[in-house]
């Protein structure tokens, strides 16, 4: 069989597969704009809530790391748990990492996938079509930003950057906001350093609304970590070290069990060097929720709720939803309605075997899709190092 395997998306799961998959000696085309997520999608200034070490794409050659980077680069160092990695160190990163080991690299998109009897028939932007014996989907983020419905009155038709509503991944450049009053509703790092950045970008006021009291709270330094704890990728504790270590058993836990977990273990929680340029510079409204926004003489208005029956409201001049995403597959439309349809899914994500396969044989799924068969560890950079082996080597098991 000549027909190659299709990776679509070049992230750092595409990237991290695609090099596995190549190693492995399988035909490989991998599809997508290296790091463009990461590139577009991130603000401008950002840092990393990963550690450096927490932050290397899993590859199967040595000296690929963000540490061999910096060596080959003179960026950094960036190596203790002390050194925060800005956004833009960990692009170049990763496209160092794809210009070395995925060169063949195709930067057109992948417009639709379908089944046919030997496998998949895919459709390029360019017109191109050509068939492929398995399809691993690794598109991260791309389509799955979530908007609360509570928010959604105020944007029928959809946030939108220059609207009274936006989502924070349509920000790449936040000084497009200066002057302006702006709330940002969310408790997580997303949230809490698009304020901060804000602020330092020139916004006349900025505002975090929050659910839950004392929603907002900041992580521990690397020397206030539980020292009787064992150590993981996100700090130091017990539950943090089994879903790190051990995610492969995640998917034999129950479905509501797993559901609740990826939404609740690794939630809101800034960084711990991020409380001090927060603290004093954006103004905080938790214990309450939103009940439903308007907009009224343009300005975007926020209806609040607290626990105790207490109502009010929030206005601004624009409302920056840093509510995250959530896996819809429905928002993956280059993939057939026929191939959609057969995919099995559970606690919010397709149901994968050990393999990362789908209920539809040769089709995979990596990254967050894979976070409610796997865990929350498949949300984070740091596991490509559990994800990307154990999919080529079923690959190639099942179609090399």
């Amino acid at each position: 069989m000549s027909t190659p395997v299709a990776v679509i998306g070049a992230g750092p799961y595409g990237l991290s597969t695609a090099a596995h998959l190549r190693a492995a000696g399988l035909p490989v085309r991998v599809f997508g704009r290296p790091m463009v997520s990461w590139q577009e999608q991130m603000p401008a200034g950002m840092l990393l809530k990963s550690t450096p070490a927490a932050s290397s794409l899993h590859t199967p050659q040595g000296g690929h790391t963000l540490a061999d980077y910096c060596v080959a680069s003179g960026e950094g160092p960036y190596a203790s748990d002390w050194d925060v990695v800005p956004v833009e160190t960990f692009v170049r990163y990763g496209q160092w990492v794809q210009q070395r080991l995925v060169p063949e690299l195709e930067q057109v998109r992948v417009v639709s996938v379908d089944r046919r009897a030997d496998g998949f028939e895919l459709k390029l932007d360019s017109g191109e079509q050509f068939g492929a014996r398995a399809v691993v989907v690794a598109t991260g983020l791309s389509g799955l930003a979530h908007l609360p419905p509570e928010l959604a009155a105020a944007a029928p038709d959809g946030p939108s950057a220059t609207g009274p509503v936006s989502h924070s991944s349509q920000h790449h450049d936040l000084s497009a906001l200066a002057g302006r009053e702006v709330v940002v509703v969310g408790a997580g790092q997303s949230a809490l350093e698009s304020a901060v950045l804000l602020a330092e970008a020139g916004a006349a006021a900025v505002g975090v609304v929050a659910r839950g009291r004392a929603a907002v709270a900041f992580g521990a330094p690397p020397d206030r970590q539980p020292r009787l704890r064992p150590p993981s990728p996100f700090g130091n504790a017990w539950s943090l070290y089994a879903l790190s270590h051990h995610a492969g058993a995640f998917r034999y836990l129950p479905a509501p069990v797993r559901r609740h977990l990826v939404r609740r273990v690794l939630g809101p929680l800034g960084a711990w060097w991020l409380r001090e340029r927060f603290v004093g510079r954006v103004q905080v409204t938790q214990d309450r929720r939103i009940v439903r926004a308007t907009v009224r003489d343009g300005r975007p208005v926020l209806a609040l709720r607290g626990a105790d029956g207490q109502g009010g409201e929030l206005s601004a001049d624009h409302v920056l939803a840093a509510t995250g995403y959530r896996m819809d597959l429905a928002a993956m439309d280059f993939l057939g309605q026929g191939l959609r349809t057969g995919v099995v899914t559970r606690a919010g994500g397709p149901l994968l075997d050990a393999g990362f396969g789908s209920s539809v044989p040769g089709l995979y799924f990596t990254g967050l899709p894979a976070a409610a068969s796997f865990g929350p560890v498949m949300r984070f950079v740091c596991g490509t190092e559990f994800a990307s082996p154990r999919l080529a080597r079923a690959v190639a098991r099942a179609h090399g």
